[in-house]
Parts: C-alpha cells; sequence; structure tokens
C-alpha cells in the first residue's frame, strides 16, 4: 500500500471515530463452527500446495499444520451465519462515510495446541481495534483489526488476528496527454510538484526481524535449526521438520538458480517500472526465495539460469536484496551491494 500517514482531525472525523472506537471489544462471531470436522484430505491438500513434506501431518498420529488455523473457521462461497450485527454495523458506518473499498493487510497467528482429524473446530471473533484515519497510496480510511480465537474438540488451539484497511479510494488526477517520446518515463520519478513514490515497505515482526538485521547488514542469513540442522527460508518460529523452537543463522553465499519467474506488465504500481521480472531462487544452500532478476531483459530470465544476491537502494530507508544475472563462466565473489 505505500507510505500510512496520519490524517488531520477535523470535528466531523473525530465524532465519526468515536462512533468507530464503541465497536472496539463488541463481538465479530459468536459460537461459529467450522463447515468441516479436521480432516486428511484437506490437510494433504495443504501440504501439496505449500511444498510442506513433514512427517507430523500424515500417518495415524498426524496434526494438521498449524498455519491451517483459519482454514478451518471459512465459510466458503456460502459463508457463515454467526457474524454479528456489531461488526455489520461498523461496517455499514464505514460505508457511509464514504470507504467503501477494502483490503486485507496483513495476519498474526498464536497456537497453543495441535489439531488432528475428527476435530470440531468452533470459533469467537471480536473486534479489537479500529484505527484512526490514515492517508495510504490506495486512498484514506481505517484499519480494522478482528481477533478470533479458535478451539478444536472444546480447547483452545489457537489465535488469529486479521486486519484490514476500510477506505474511500484516492481519486487519480486528471493526466494531459504526453508526447510520444515521454511515453518511456520512469514511473519511479515523481511527477513534478509531488512527492517521491517510494516502494511499499516489508511488513516486519518478532518473528523475521533477524533477516532484516541481516539485509541492513548486507548478509543474507538463513534459519537452521538447533536440533536437526535442517534449513529454512522464510523465517518461521520453529522447524517445519522436527518442529523445535530453537534455532540460530547461517549466511548465504548469495550464489543460486531461478527455479521459476513470472515477467510482471500490468498493473503498473506507483514505484515500480514494468516490465520487470520476479523469480523463485533457489539458493545454493537449498531454500528459495523471491525477489526480482535483474542484469538483463526480463524476457530474457529463464528457468536456470545462474544469480547472485546483491543489495540495491530503492530511497534513504530502503534497501532490498536482489538478484544479478551470472554470464557463464562467472565466477562466484560473494554478494555485492548497487
Amino acid at each position: 500500500m505505500g507510505e500510512v500517514r496520519e490524517q488531520s482531525g477535523s470535528g466531523e472525523l473525530d465524532g465519526l471515530l468515536a462512533r468507530l472506537k464503541e465497536y472496539e471489544g463488541q463481538a465479530a462471531a459468536t459460537s461459529g463452527v467450522g463447515k468441516d470436522l479436521v480432516n486428511e484430505p484437506m490437510i494433504r491438500h495443504w501440504c501439496e500446495a505449500t511444498g510442506d513434506g513433514n512427517p507430523a501431518y500424515a500417518g495415524p498420529e498426524a496434526i494438521a499444520p498449524p498455519t491451517m488455523l483459519q482454514a478451518w473457521t471459512m465459510g466458503g462461497l456460502s459463508g457463515h451465519t454467526g457474524r454479528s450485527s456489531a461488526y455489520e454495523g461498523l461496517f455499514a458506518l464505514l460505508d457511509g462515510a464514504g470507504c467503501t473499498s477494502v483490503v486485507a493487510t496483513d495476519c498474526e497467528q498464536e497456537y497453543v495446541r495441535d489439531l488432528r482429524p475428527g476435530d470440531r473446530v468452533t470459533f469467537d471473533a471480536v473486534i479489537e481495534s479500529v484505527s484512526e484515519r490514515k492517508t495510504t497510496k490506495l486512498g484514506s480510511g481505517y484499519f480494522v483489526t478482528t481477533r478470533m480465537d479458535v478451539y478444536g474438540a472444546g480447547e483452545l488451539a489457537g489465535t488469529h488476528r486479521f486486519r484490514i484497511l476500510k477506505y474511500a479510494p484516492a481519486r487519480k488526477k486528471q493526466e494531459k496527454p504526453e508526447k510520444p517520446e515521454k511515453q518511456e518515463q520512469d514511473s519511479e520519478k515523481p511527477a513534478e510538484g509531488a512527492g517521491p513514490v517510494l516502494r511499499p515497505r516489508p511488513v516486519i515482526n518478532r518473528d523475521n526481524a533477524g533477516f532484516w538485521e541481516g539485509v541492513s547488514a548486507h548478509r543474507l542469513l538463513i534459519q537452521r535449526c538447533e536440533e536437526c540442522g535442517t534449513l529454512r527460508f522464510p523465517w518461521l518460529p520453529g522447524c517445519n521438520a522436527c518442529g523445535c523452537a530453537r534455532w540460530d543463522t547461517v549466511a548465504a553465499s548469495g550464489e543460486g538458480t531461478v527455479f521459476s519467474y513470472v515477467v510482471m506488465h500490468h498493473p503498473a504500481f506507483p514505484a515500480f517500472d514494468p516490465p520487470y521480472a520476479v523469480a523463485l531462487v533457489e539458493l545454493a544452500e537449498g531454500v528459495r526465495m523471491i525477489s526480482n532478476v535483474v542484469g538483463v531483459a526480463p524476457g530474457e530470465v529463464r528457468i536456470g539460469m545462474r544469480v547472485r544476491a546483491e543489495f540495491r537502494r530503492f530511497d534513504p530507508e530502503l534497501e532490498l536484496p536482489a538478484f544479478r544475472a551470472v554470464a557463464d563462466g562467472g565466477g562466484a565473489d560473494g554478494l555485492h551491494t548497487d
């Protein structure tokens, strides 16, 4: 969404905020019931989709992957009947204020106990918080956070916090036709008289903060389980091979190959200049990560192409890892900074 700014309050906005704040602490759903018992087919489909071959998720003593916590509560196309009048009232108030659009922004999960095939899932949800009005690249509106407590066989299994932005879309300025020779204008350059267009900031939390600290020191860090030695990326609070919560890090060499890729042409986002290549890179250490491939035209990126990590600065406060294509026969000489 780009930069988020607080919007100066007026009497009208302050009055609306006070009414919105009255919904904090009210139930969003009560005694909701999952449409299906925790079951092996759904677990298998999830594991196949995510490529997670952990043996704990198969066999007679199987547990469900903890990250499926929300999946057991989802209502599908027909929805759930347990949504509260408070939740409907909050959305109606926001719609009436012109905040008719919605986008999911982030979620957080905490796990208490394993869910197993045969467990009946129930849940309660509460409207935890409504922010002050914020201005983003999409428009201005309010961040609404709900907290869902999920139970399996009557015992708390975990908590799922889900945050959305309910906003009024920003109006696009009328653009004058440009001469053909100006159509190749770099989208990262701000229009005359406008502030700089910044790339979206990564979401940094307690689980991945160490990775971003490594990036600031020009190191590409991979988690390593202290129990079984399994390397993992992206960063997770526990090992997906043995479940151990203890870990340390190893620094990647930066060498890798393109495992898969896509070339982005549309839509054009602010601060990005299409076309550009986004690749799933398999590092020499065996883990995979997503980033841009640079150094060649996007149309020249190929599966199996050798790449080397480097760090590219996009503005004074943002530096990100990317991967530069390596010519055949090129030697490895460590990570680079652009």
